[in-house]
């Protein structure tokens, strides 16, 4: 019944398997891919998608269908999806995560694509080049793997007497083990202790807050992917409930009661997804629009939250906040 409820609260969206829905043959079909699960931490990003769409002139529903493929954090699903995909009359499809974009770029070299990924997509594969990136896949990243080093600095800066510090990092996702390196390689040029946890199931995240506990480990950065971002109110509650002082890649974490986050707005990069699958389907090609990355980061801040740790946050990093969140 919760799953119905979810289901219907996002404005219908279909889970896998999907229900093939009726529709007038005119309508382009966008087939929407992501390793996320529907839930309310997915409906601002759907929404995102949906403006950029309107941008460029497409509403869901009035001239464009849009199915829906929800992977919840179960990413060996991808490829079959992927597969069916290719085989269906869809006009362009959207790849949310890395794994969900080599998905479909091992499905089909024809279909256009246009993929949301936090890897390098040169580095790992997917494009030839950000400028021109060639064949039928074109898309946004957040290049947020390379952030790890200032999301440690911040996480010192708000608990400066800290000694250390855990990373929690996805083993099957290239993003979250990019960032862990980055991570990494900052704590060791700064001499900062550093333990590092994997997690890629609910019962590892448990593990990992109950290994927090017994090493002391005095705050903990959380390294982004697609199951991370499924299981944002687990992750949340846990570090509430071990009073663990924890940074994130994005600002629905604070905004659902985490403490701080770092990195690209996630709901401008699905509304930039939104409007290249929009001028896709007006005729473009992907190998024309360049892959665009993020002009900006911003740094949510919970102050809520920071009370409940007990935190006293420096004046200088609430200053430098683009958000705090009383």
């Amino acid at each position: 019944m919760r799953r119905r409820a979810f289901i219907a609260g996002l404005g219908g969206m279909a889970v896998w398997p999907l229900t093939v829905r009726a529709q007038q043959a005119p309508m382009p079909v966008i087939g929407f891919m992501s390793a996320r699960a529907p839930n309310d931490a997915s409906r601002p990003l759907v929404e995102a998608f949906r403006r950029g769409l309107g941008e460029a002139g497409y509403v869901e529903a009035r001239n464009a269908v849009i199915e829906y493929y929800w992977m919840e954090g179960q990413t060996e699903r991808l490829p079959m999806i992927a597969t069916e995909l290719a085989r269906r009359p869809v006009s362009v499809i959207v790849a949310f995560s890395t794994v969900a974009a080599r998905a479909v770029k091992a499905a089909t070299m024809t279909v256009p694509v246009v993929f949301l990924t936090g890897d390098d997509p040169v580095m790992v594969g997917i494009v030839a080049s950000l400028s021109r990136p060639s064949g039928n896949m074109t898309g946004v990243t957040f290049v947020s793997a390379t952030l790890g080093a200032k999301r440690l600095e911040l996480l010192r800066e708000v608990v400066p007497s800290v000694e250390t510090i855990a990373v929690l990092a996805d083993p099957n996702s290239s993003e979250s083990q990019s960032m862990l390196r980055d991570v990494q390689d900052a704590a060791l040029a700064r001499g900062q202790p550093l333990v590092v946890l994997n997690a890629s199931t609910n019962s590892d995240i448990d593990a990992a807050f109950t290994a927090l506990v017994q090493q002391r480990t005095g705050a903990l950065v959380v390294a982004g992917s697609p199951f991370m971002g499924s299981r944002r109110d687990r992750l949340i509650a846990l570090a509430a409930r071990n009073a663990i002082p924890a940074i994130y890649q994005f600002r629905d974490f604070p905004a659902a009661g985490g403490l701080i986050s770092y990195g690209a707005s996630a709901e401008d990069a699905y509304r930039q997804v939104g409007v290249y699958a929009g001028r896709i389907l007006k005729g473009d090609k992907p190998s024309d629009l360049p892959v665009l990355q993020p002009t900006k980061y911003e740094l949510v801040i919970n102050v809520k939250t920071a009370k409940a740790l007990g935190l006293d946050l420096p004046d200088k990093l609430l200053a430098l906040a683009d958000e705090v969140i009383e």
